[in-house]
């Protein structure tokens, strides 16, 4: 038997291949029929997609994703006659051809050939409740009850009653203005025939602004009042305003050729109330030069922002939001900061996104746990100082790690040189090692994930007399001052980065600096500050 032989008959008879009946293969050409793509198809029935692919071929039709005109599934008189039976009692071809499963481009087509065009999809044409409506309306019922009667909403009710016509994703108004949801934009037709588009974004027209200014409805009442003969003061009256706010309103938004109209009013209030200006960080200023300045030493715009309040508590110019400066380095059209100080963001990233969430961490040893729940309130509320969270940041390829170490009270941070690697035994002798170089009073507790390279934590209790706790997997927050922590890290040994090549002396000089830098959770003071308060009060 040669190759082609062996292999044409292991495609004909693969092992463990799956039969499928002649109804199952119609449920899958009517699935393609719906959602144009074989894999879908396939995975939307729990088909085997190659076995669909085979029928796709046999059937003649192109394979992948399948265009809508090209499948031409051949249906029957039967089938037919059944759409057109279902078709009179519906009046509608995607419901119609929904029900029974047949293609809707297909079933749209003999409506047309039957001479039965503008029936095919529902929601087109006036609604057909829309004259039984006006006819309750006009013998005295009630427009809730006419409503019930032809079974719509109340707001569509009152839009009818008002004359308004919906088409295409616009409303049409009886005094001749168009809003288009599409677009975005209002047209306005006078009795002239003049058309004025007004370039609103409707979302602004319809935005709940504050109530002292003037809304659509006040508006309409000072027309309908105006148009009454009332004067100035009896509209302020009827409205709860005061007599200049209705005289500036007709002052201002009143046309000279057709008076006040009301939306016409609130179009024009509407394009005045945006006020643009000059982004703060655009110019040449101290201010902006002071905030460059931080961001190069790696200052999140939070604590550039208060610190400017501390040193400059007499000079209003020098103050500036968190969010204005997150503005300036991600929306460059605002004005900002140049590209290269976005380098200075600790994400490194030069628009927003979601975080991501971690991926679940599993234990990697036997020795027992003493599990984070049970840890005593007093390491909970951070009242007591020397307990301390720590865990690994890994270099390229996680050949290299550094293991860091933050005290929950005063955000204190040390760094553990691993120069070899980070094994079990390493990890734990370089933490025995940092930690004797504390006093007594600050080894209280260690807080880890379940991380392999905890495995030796027995062995830490015993020589340090601290209790190691660990946290839940996947709950990175119960330990969040040192995953805080890490994040300023990264500012410092990027993801990616060989961290053998740091020595003990660059791991101080970077806890130092993150040491020496303002925190708001303690009230903009600094860790080593707050450290150097505990020991002196010690």
């Amino acid at each position: 038997m040669g190759v082609a032989t062996t292999v044409s008959s292991l495609r004909e008879k693969p092992a463990g291949r799956r039969r499928y009946s002649q109804e199952q293969k119609d449920q899958f050409f009517a699935a393609l029929d719906r959602v144009q793509n074989v894999s879908a198809a396939a995975r939307e029935l729990g088909f085997n997609v190659m076995t669909c692919h085979q029928w796709i071929r046999k059937a003649g039709l192109p394979r992948g994703k399948v265009r809508k005109q090209s499948v031409h599934r051949k249906y029957t008189a039967r089938q037919k006659e059944q759409f057109f039976a279902v078709f009179d009692r519906l009046k509608s071809t995607t419901e119609a051809a929904k029900e029974l499963g047949l293609n809707p481009n297909t079933c749209a087509a003999w409506v047309r050939k039957a001479g039965l065009k503008g029936q095919g999809k529902p929601g087109t044409g006036p609604h057909p409740g829309r004259d039984e409506f006006s006819r309750l309306r006009n013998a005295g019922v009630s427009r809730r009850k006419a409503a019930a009667a032809v079974g719509i909403h109340l707001r569509t009710a009152e839009e009818w009653d008002q004359g308004i016509r919906k088409s295409g994703g616009r409303r049409i108004y009886p005094d001749g203005r168009v809003v288009d949801y599409k677009r975005g934009v209002i047209t306005m037709t006078s009795a002239a025939g003049t058309t004025e588009t007004v370039q609103v974004p409707v979302a602004a027209l319809e935005k709940p602004i504050h109530p002292r200014y003037l809304n659509v409805k006040e508006r309409e009442l000072i027309r309908d009042l105006q148009a009454a003969g009332s004067s100035v003061r009896a509209i302020a009256h009827a409205l709860g305003r005061s007599p200049s706010t209705v005289s500036r309103e007709l002052a201002r938004n009143t046309d000279p050729r057709m008076g006040y109209l009301p939306h016409g009013a609130h179009r024009k209030a509407t394009a005045r109330r945006a006020r643009p200006k000059t982004a703060k960080l655009a110019g040449e200023s101290d201010l902006r030069k002071y905030v460059k300045d931080k961001l190069l030493l790696r200052w999140s715009p939070e604590q550039i922002s208060h610190t400017l309040v501390e040193e400059f508590p007499d000079n209003p110019e020098m103050r500036v939001s968190p969010e204005t400066i997150y503005q300036a380095l991600y929306l460059q059209a605002r004005g900002g900061l140049k590209r290269e100080v976005q380098a200075a963001l600790r994400t490194g990233r030069t628009r927003r996104k979601p975080h991501a969430t971690a991926d679940q961490r599993t234990p990697r040893f036997t020795d027992p746990m003493i599990m984070i729940s049970e840890r005593p309130p007093e390491i909970e509320d951070r009242a007591i100082p020397g307990h301390w969270e720590g865990d690994l940041i890994t270099g390229a390829h996680n050949q290299s790690a550094i293991a860091t170490l933050v005290e929950r009270t005063t955000r204190y941070l040390m760094l553990v040189h691993l120069p070899k690697d980070h094994s079990a035994s390493t990890v734990r002798d370089g933490l025995i090692k940092t930690m004797a170089t504390l006093p007594a009073h600050l080894r209280g507790s260690l807080t880890w994930d379940q991380g392999s390279e905890m495995a030796a934590h027995k062995s830490f209790t015993l020589a340090t007399d601290m209790q190691v706790y660990f946290c839940d997997p996947a709950s990175p927050w119960q330990r969040g001052s040192n995953e805080n922590t890490n994040g300023l890290l990264r500012q410092y040994f990027p993801k990616g980065t060989d961290l053998s090549v740091f020595g003990p002396e660059d791991l101080e000089h970077v806890a130092q600096e993150l040491n020496g830098r303002p925190r708001k959770t303690l009230g903009w003071k600094t860790p080593a500050e707050r450290l150097r308060d505990l020991l002196l009060t010690t």
